[in-house]
């Protein structure tokens, strides 16, 4: 049984040797990834101390996006506001524009919340316990264990779909994710270098923790070694007590239910053009992309007729007539796929936008904080 009740399996040894692999495990672990740490942007070299802020905002950026993606918008983002301070003090439409491109505009919002947070409440510096990073917007229990642990070696495992897989596997968790998520929470703990009272002494500097190092050993083992497909058991420092490689049906693990796909979504999209000037608006603060730039738009419904959609264009003069691009503009969000038809019209120089719009210079539409789909959409809409 594992600790929380979870039938996992392991392979066939002598009574005793079980317990010396797993005793054993945090110091092959962390002897691992002190010969074979993955270099990142946002992790400093063995021996220095880790950046709260840098931490911090790698680990918002790196929610369901990869590190390669996340790697480009990091560097701009520091070299912006390299400190928590010169992002507090940023406006959310800047932050919206530099975040343009990234997805899941939810987290851009949260981050300049929390900026502003720690920066009016806390006096510049992040609280360094599970519990104080908690209480900031944005910050929920993964990202909260994360930088606990990475900035500020507290006992704690944060669990990614990197460790999650990593340690499904090592102890042959057969219960399907989301249902394992505790079990597989309690098991990874195993895998901390040290103790409790480690922790505890290595806040009163007696003491080096290195828990922050077991986390990332986890997260690289499984970004490198232990990946999805074909993973490298024999590289593994791990492997030997591995239930599932023994039982070789690693790549079965972790378990997962079956996912329900949404209902297609359909709409308009109204790309409007005033000579060298685009017909913009900005989404409710609250809800999917919201704060983010975008054309006019109908409501996306399920089973929306395209004759409804266009009865909500934007009311402007001079369009008797609206052309219908061909084609559609498809996008994927996570809970449901979009597709939108585009209607395009040119209007006189001096057409007023409608209240609540506003014209921008289409040379400047990089610099706008247009979500991805939006550009789908204008690009589609500004094609010849």
């Amino acid at each position: 049984m594992s600790l929380s009740g979870t039938v996992v399996r392991r392979k066939k040894t002598s009574p005793v040797e079980p317990d010396r692999a797993e005793a054993a495990r945090p110091a092959l672990l962390l002897a691992w990834y002190d010969r074979h740490r993955r270099v990142l942007p946002w992790r400093p070299q063995a021996g220095e101390a880790a950046d709260p802020y840098a931490v911090w905002l790698s680990e918002i950026m790196l929610q369901q996006t990869t590190v390669k993606t996340v790697g480009p918008y990091f560097a701009k983002f520091m070299a912006r506001w390299p400190d928590i301070a010169s992002l507090g003090r940023a406006s959310l439409d800047d932050v919206l524009r530099m975040w343009a491109g990234l997805g899941y505009y939810s987290r851009a919002r949260n981050l300049h919340a929390c900026a502003v947070a720690v920066l009016r409440d806390h006096g510049g510096i992040f609280p360094d316990t599970e519990a104080g990073l908690r209480s900031l917007p944005g910050i929920g229990p993964y990202t909260a264990a994360a930088i606990a642990a990475i900035a500020f070696d507290r006992w704690t495992m944060p669990v990614d779909g990197n460790i999650e897989r990593v340690v499904s596997r090592l102890f042959a968790v057969e219960d399907a994710l989301p249902q394992a998520k505790p079990a597989i929470q309690k098991l990874a703990m195993t895998l901390l270098a040290g103790s409790r009272a480690g922790d505890e002494r290595s806040r009163a500097g007696d003491e080096k923790s290195r828990a922050g190092d077991s986390a990332q050993a986890l997260m690289d083992l499984g970004a490198t070694i232990c990946t999805p497909r074909k993973p490298a058991c024999v590289l593994c420092p791990l492997n030997e007590g591995c239930a599932a490689r023994a039982r070789g049906d690693q790549e079965t693990f972790p378990r997962k239910a079956a996912k329900k796909s949404g209902k297609l979504r359909r709409g308009a999209a109204f790309v409007v053009t005033r000579g060298d000037e685009l017909l913009v608006r900005t989404r409710p603060a609250k809800g999917l992309l919201g704060g983010m730039t975008e054309v006019p738009g109908s409501d996306w419904m399920a089973a929306q007729e395209d004759e409804a959609a266009l009865q909500q264009a934007p009311r402007l003069n001079g369009v008797a007539r609206w052309h219908r691009k061909v084609g559609v503009v498809n996008h994927v969000f996570t809970h449901f796929p979009l597709e939108l038809v585009v209607y395009t019209a040119r209007v006189a120089a001096r057409t007023r936008a409608p209240n609540g719009m506003r014209w921008v210079p289409i040379s400047t539409i990089k610099g706008e904080a247009f979500p991805n789909v939006m550009r789908k959409v204008i690009a589609h809409g500004l094609a010849e």
